[in-house]
């Protein structure tokens, strides 16, 4: 990687800045307690908490590629998660889903190092967000965070309306912010949205994987820790 030839870094946001399974757990143990969830039968919320992690992880993957809508998505989150644990239809809290998008947009968990890497990157490159995240958490994921200062454009897939790893949000990205693909390099920890959805469009790509999972063979470069981005940028 030839790190004189890039002007623009162009982030993800979830799982990649803002620290979404952390940010989720809180949540999670908060409402557990909210609404009794021991009481309906669910005696862990470590295990409630996994069941939902591996179930909203498959659902947002299936968004991505646009299998599923928002709705579905928000609609089928909790819903499998609980009926999986053994609670039946009838008995699962109406607003659980409404409770948990007020609030875990409101946490503040970021990966290790993202201040002072952002802030050291930004005095030397042009930093955008590409999200596909929904409109109105994301704003508040930003604002919470103080993550804003950093970046000179935050692209929202809602609001233009595709998702990566789509050709036609990078086409919005590169053209918003007159950026060539040579000069431009995405960051994110999703292989087939981030990853896969740049080095199609022909842009270099890191691969942000804190959980040191398996590296597919068509994955270049890889990052554990967001201070890496210093050493190699």
């Amino acid at each position: 990687m030839t790190p004189s030839i890039y002007k623009h870094l162009f982030f993800d946001l979830d799982h990649t800045i803002w620290d979404f399974d952390k940010n989720a757990e809180e949540t999670l143990h908060e409402l557990y307690h909210t609404y009794g969830l021991k009481d309906l039968g669910l005696h862990s919320p470590d295990a409630f908490i996994e069941t939902y992690t591996k179930n909203n992880h498959q659902l947002w993957a299936d968004y991505h590629i646009g299998k599923i809508s928002k709705e579905v998505l928000r609609s089928t989150r909790f819903s499998k998660t609980f009926i999986e644990l053994g609670l039946s239809p009838d008995r699962i809290p109406i607003n659980f889903e409404n409770d948990y998008v007020t609030i875990c947009p409101t946490k503040t968990n970021l990966f290790p190092h993202a201040h002072d890497t952002l802030e050291y990157l930004r005095s030397k490159y042009t930093l955008h967000i590409i999200s596909n995240g929904f409109k109105e958490s994301t704003e508040l994921k930003i604002g919470n965070t103080d993550l804003a200062k950093y970046f000179s454009t935050i692209f929202i897939s809602e609001i233009i309306g595709f998702n990566k790893p789509d050709k036609a949000i990078f086409d919005h990205a590169l053209n918003t912010t007159t950026a060539s693909v040579a000069e431009s390099l995405m960051i994110g920890d999703s292989v087939e949205a981030d990853i896969r959805g740049a080095q199609a469009y022909g842009m270099k790509a890191i691969f942000f994987n804190p959980g040191r999972k398996e590296k597919p063979e068509d994955v270049v470069h890889e990052i554990y820790c967001l201070s890496e981005l210093v050493q190699i940028l």
